[in-house]
């Protein structure tokens, strides 16, 4: 049964995530259908991989805010799939209702009979078993859900489940985590339409919160090549830099007001894989980012594509191949 498992071993920081440090974390032995797969190449990010064990060993909750496709959620993922820890994702987008976190009455047969009966929804279900909830986009959860997930931030918060009139002790191995665009403060750039701001107290109560945002270019070059081996050679390695230079120009522009469209690692990557399918690298750009950009900012985004790589993206020329 999943509640009555524990972590019964320590693991070290050191060995498993590679990071410079002689902490040791809680982890399981035995792993369940709940515990991601692990990721062989994923790289991690010391400062954001610290808070997060800092959160599954000590019981904290912990907040990972960041730009979108910086692998925010990938990170918590990533740290319970090497400890064993079983981990839920729930995206609090505006369909997510109190109703889908609390639970309802549903219409069941028992005995051949039919009767109504409360079946629970996520967060009472996972507060009672050894589960890493993670709230994926917090800053756009609606407010009367917000504030059904206040109840639970305190480590030692109870849940009163007034349907059942039930009081729900959690599990001495549940753990919480978010993560947001923003840092509760809503949008304030206008890439994140539809955040809210997150009422004070309640981000009062997230007792870590770490910033993840792009990384180094060397650290995303090592990223997208060990995802993409077809690329493991000199002329792959040098249109993976190039890559990472475009990327780079736009988030330059971006913070400088030139564009409106950022690519992320994920974007990136996104293009490597393209790449591979349509061995054309103007092509392969253009349908995992220039499409879904502003017509009138084309031209700032093909210079930036100039820049890297030597050719106009924008002419009709036969572009660059395998």
């Amino acid at each position: 049964m999943l509640s009555t498992q524990q972590p019964d071993l320590k693991i070290s920081v050191k060995q498993t995530f590679n990071i410079d440090s002689d902490l040791e974390a809680l982890a399981f032995s035995e792993k369940n259908d709940y515990v991601p797969e692990i990721d062989p190449s994923y790289i991690f990010d010391k400062e954001t991989t610290l808070a997060i064990l800092a959160g599954f060993t000590n019981n904290k909750r912990v907040m990972v805010q960041g730009f979108h496709g910086t692998g925010k959620s990938t990170h918590i993922e990533q740290i319970a799939a090497r400890l064993n820890w079983p981990c839920v994702r729930v995206n609090l987008d505006s369909h997510i209702s109190r109703i889908d976190l609390i639970g309802k009455d549903a219409i069941v047969v028992k005995e051949g009979k039919q009767i109504t009966e409360f079946k629970e929804g996520i967060l009472p279900w996972s507060l009672q078993n050894p589960i890493a909830l993670v709230f994926d986009e917090y800053d756009a959860g609606r407010p009367d859900v917000m504030f059904v997930i206040q109840r639970v931030l305190e480590s030692e918060g109870k849940f009163t489940l007034l349907d059942k009139n039930k009081v729900i002790k959690p599990n001495n191995s549940f753990r919480l985590f978010a993560t947001a665009n923003t840092i509760g403060l809503g949008d304030t750039s206008g890439l994140y339409h539809g955040t809210q701001q997150i009422n004070q107290g309640q981000m009062d109560r997230w007792n870590i919160v770490t910033t993840l945002n792009y990384l180094d270019p060397s650290k995303e070059e090592e990223i997208i090549l060990a995802k993409c081996n077809y690329l493991n050679n000199s002329e792959g390695k040098q249109i993976i830099k190039n890559m990472v230079q475009v990327a780079n120009l736009t988030r330059n522009g971006f913070a400088n007001g030139d564009i409106s469209t950022v690519m992320s690692p994920r974007t990136v990557l996104t293009w490597a894989d393209n790449y591979n399918i349509f061995s054309d690298l103007k092509h392969s750009f253009k349908v995992s980012f220039l499409n879904r950009c502003d017509e009138l900012e084309r031209p700032i985004i093909s210079e930036y594509y100039q820049r890297c790589f030597g050719e106009d993206i924008l002419s009709k020329k036969v572009s660059h191949n395998k």
